[in-house]
């Protein structure tokens, strides 16, 4: 999954390998995870084909090349250790608890030191900033059966992560990017986003003075962009700062879904640099961002939010064909067909049922417009339409339906 455009920098996707590209086997012990990169921008020889240009490169061989810096070597778990994961996280978000010592591993909690891997592949340019990175992954917490609950509470789960690499003087940007980008998402499925600003915990790593730096900066960007917001004391993520989204459903529960996260911490543990425009090396700063947050408890705030009663846009089937007899059975596959061809997903229903039972079904089934062919609509050459709440809409060419504004 690539990240959305947010401003016409390139966008590197892990997990996802060039087209026609070649996988490139992992190093034995290490699974395999590859990422696509800009073809020529890995300075390690590793990475090139005998032709110069670069090949897929597996996570377990950006491991290997990282083996020579202090204190990582080639253990994924050393990484996340120093990244600061383990020393920072409750006990129930580390799956199954510790690290095994017969296997040495454990179920992964966060995607973050992934990107930090891959950005250090190379030696960066002020003018590669603002990089940006995507990772749809799935992450694990060890929770107790007692507080598993249908999509909203699981032990394993998908979350839409990115982490960019940015300069301090593009913070505040692209901050408003993605504030812009939660307000117009939040927007189209008809939740009113409240933003929170959520400041140091007492358990936090890192300098006090990045962290006042951090929390200014954010805080800025929150400002400049003129959004409203209420202060979470000590509630930001260990590694950094956050705004987090809530949204209200519509039976007024309250939901923390998307963050945006400011991290000085991680680049400094993992000595992430760039090279300025004056030649001497500088740390980039990193934010992290997601905006469903767990697209499983997302999936099910907005299927009772909605009660089923999805964005038309958003329908599985968005309209149902329902010919009274087979007299009309033809009339009704032309119409079939033409929805299909303008690329609306619709199904028929042919069945030998009473219109009333084929009418109640496709409201059961939450489909936006019901389209009721009788010998009537076929001599007209039109299509009576309904919709779902039982509104009648009336008879109507086939054309002005499919130039209808769906909502």
């Amino acid at each position: 999954m690539i990240l959305p455009d947010l401003g016409g920098h390139r966008d590197v996707a892990v997990g996802q390998v060039a087209h026609g590209a070649e996988a490139v086997p992992p190093r034995e012990g290490f699974p395999r995870v590859e990422a696509a990169r800009r073809p020529g921008n890995v300075d390690d020889p590793r990475f090139h084909r005998a032709d110069g240009t670069q090949r897929p490169v597996a996570i377990a061989e950006v491991q290997g090349a990282v083996q020579d810096r202090p204190g990582l070597g080639g253990d994924a778990h050393r990484v996340l250790e120093v990244a600061g994961d383990l020393g920072h996280r409750r006990d129930e978000e580390i799956a199954e608890g510790k690290i095994v010592p017969e296997v040495n591993y454990s179920l992964k909690p966060m995607n973050c030191p992934e990107s930090t891997l891959i950005y250090s592949t190379t030696t960066r340019s002020y003018q590669d900033l603002p990089i940006k990175f995507s990772d749809y992954g799935m992450l694990h917490r060890r929770e107790l059966s007692g507080v598993l609950g249908g999509l909203f509470r699981l032990r394993q789960f998908t979350i839409d992560d990115a982490h960019l690499y940015v300069k301090p003087d593009q913070i505040q940007e692209e901050i408003r990017k993605l504030l812009t980008l939660v307000v117009r998402f939040y927007k189209s499925l008809n939740f009113q986003p409240e933003f929170y600003f959520s400041t140091k915990p007492d358990k936090a790593m890192g300098d006090p003075k990045l962290w006042d730096e951090a929390e200014k900066d954010l805080e800025e960007a929150l400002k400049s962009a003129k959004v409203k917001y209420g202060i979470k004391k000590k509630d930001g993520a260990f590694y950094g700062p956050k705004i987090d989204i809530h949204i209200k459903d519509s039976q007024n529960r309250d939901w923390q879904l998307a963050t945006i996260q400011l991290d000085f911490q991680i680049p400094q543990s993992m000595k992430l640099s760039y090279v300025t425009q004056t030649g001497t090396k500088e740390m980039p700063i990193m934010i992290h961002r997601g905006i469903f947050g767990s697209l499983e408890r997302f999936i099910g705030i907005l299927l009772e939010h909605t009660q089923g009663n999805l964005p038309f846009w958003l329908s599985p089937v968005q309209t149902i064909v329902l010919p009274i007899s087979d007299k009309v059975a033809s009339y009704a596959h032309k119409v079939f067909e033409e929805l299909k061809s303008a690329n609306i997903r619709t199904e028929i229903d042919l069945r030998n049922e009473r219109l009333e039972a084929k009418i109640r079904n496709a409201t059961l089934q939450k489909i936006p417009y019901l389209l009721v062919i009788g010998e009537k609509e076929e001599n007209n050459q039109k299509v009576a339409v309904r919709t779902r709440e039982g509104k009648d809409l009336g008879q109507m060419e086939l054309t002005t339906f499919k130039k209808k504004d769906f909502q």
